[in-house]
């Protein structure tokens, strides 16, 4: 008998849906368009500006060894465009107003004075030792330092700024470097050959395999399950809406004096919305493995992991709904559920890390973070697809979302009883 009054019950969602073609679209037509959209846009992030060249302006006032060296590992890097035809009040104008993102200006006698600067230092250093050659007092004179000037639109992004600034100090290091290395060879007299001298420690970046290929991650490994996440709590809006009719409608009267008991409509509305959870992942999914090939993007790579995914995606689910019913609950009319849901949503997908990563957080906001639903469905989804976890490592993540959905679905019956209690 309750399968029966729980398959009415998920009868009369459907219906309820069939009426509001706006909730479908919401449900699943915007969060395919913002897959894409985001996708595209962050793509070249990812493959760290790869086919494209940001236009930048240098000037090189010194034309000689050391600004010819940095000229070379700028054009060398494939991500500059250098722009040479300005001088440095045009070159300040052009960026200052927002034609360019950055200029590089070399001062005049750059290896001129890095040159004399180094010999210097060599001969205070070699003369300590008692080394140097003759009897001649070494001069001692005082290093001018020599100013290379970074110009920045001032609406560049800081990411971007502080890693131009640091592979100009690593060029600029690197070569001094090597000409302080040299003044010693040629103050001892070593024949040694300067290109032979490699570093004694480099970085090597070890990367998750695949069999014998290195997995690097991409946007859509990224956009997918983010959005994802995103288009299910946006269920919320619908569903707390369909609550609201229900009370102005009377329809909740009518199931309050029926013999059917409360909970069982939630559960008629849980099953519902888990199935629209389940399309609208399996949507996201296709477009990931079918569409973005096309588009020159990355394909969404799920082999050996749907079941895992699927799984994320019902509690994930549980948690959207029980959040949405408690919503629809506590809200009077379509006008309060409806732009507070969505903008708790957004909040939420905020906090949660779909928009900007937690670790670059404050540290308040990154402890905040730990209590959103949003956050735990995408370490879930993260740790399956990023981390090749299975279900043992993402069993926090998932009873906490299914105690999300508990908690507010018992607060929603406790609030309901009370307000219509005689």
């Amino acid at each position: 008998m309750l399968l029966y009054k729980l398959w009415r019950s998920f009868i009369k969602e459907i219906l309820l849906l069939k009426r509001d073609i706006g909730g479908i679209v919401i449900i699943f037509v915007m969060p395919l368009l913002l897959i894409v959209t985001i996708t595209l846009i962050q793509d070249s992030t990812f493959k760290n500006l790869e086919g494209s060249k940001i236009p930048i302006i240098f000037i090189d006032n010194d034309k000689s060894e050391v600004s010819k060296n940095i000229k070379s590992e700028l054009e060398s890097s494939k991500t500059f465009q250098l722009l040479t035809n300005f001088n440095e009040k045009s070159a300040q104008d052009a960026v200052f107003s927002g034609d360019y993102q950055m200029a590089i200006i070399i001062p005049e006698n750059l290896t001129k004075d890095l040159n004399s600067n180094i010999d210097s230092k060599v001969q205070t250093i070699v003369s300590s030792f008692g080394l140097e050659s003759d009897s001649a007092a070494v001069k001692k004179t005082v290093p001018k330092t020599k100013e290379i000037h970074l110009y920045f639109d001032p609406a560049t992004n800081a990411g971007f700024k502080n890693s131009v600034m640091n592979s100009v100090n690593k060029m600029v290091f690197e070569i001094e470097n090597k000409k302080i290395y040299k003044a010693f060879q040629d103050q001892l007299g070593t024949e040694e050959n300067l290109e032979e001298n490699k570093n004694l420690i480099s970085f090597k970046e070890i990367t998750p395999k695949k069999g014998e290929m290195d997995v690097m991650p991409n946007s859509v490994q990224h956009n997918v399950p983010a959005w994802t996440l995103f288009a299910i709590f946006f269920i919320v809006v619908p569903l707390s809406i369909n609550l609201v009719k229900e009370k102005s409608q009377g329809t909740n009267v009518r199931a309050r004096i029926s013999p059917t008991p409360y909970f069982i409509h939630i559960l008629g509305k849980t099953f519902t919305y888990l199935i629209i959870c389940i399309i609208q992942f399996s949507l996201m999914v296709a477009v990931g493995i079918y569409l973005f090939p096309y588009m020159d993007l990355p394909a969404f790579d799920v082999s050996g992991k749907m079941f895992q995914l699927l799984t994320v995606t019902l509690f994930a689910g549980l948690a959207a709904i029980g959040f949405g019913v408690l919503l629809g609950t506590v809200a009077d009319t379509q006008e309060q559920s409806a732009p507070f849901g969505a903008t708790s949503v957004v909040v939420l997908a905020a906090i949660g890390g779909i928009w900007v990563p937690v670790f670059l957080m404050p540290e308040f906001m990154q402890t905040v973070a730990k209590f959103s639903p949003m956050n735990w469905g995408l370490n879930a989804y993260y740790d399956i697809i990023l981390r090749n976890s299975g279900i043992g490592g993402i069993a926090k993540e998932l009873i906490f979302l299914f105690l999300f959905y508990l908690a507010t679905v018992s607060v929603s019956i406790f609030y309901e009883r009370k307000q219509n209690a005689v």
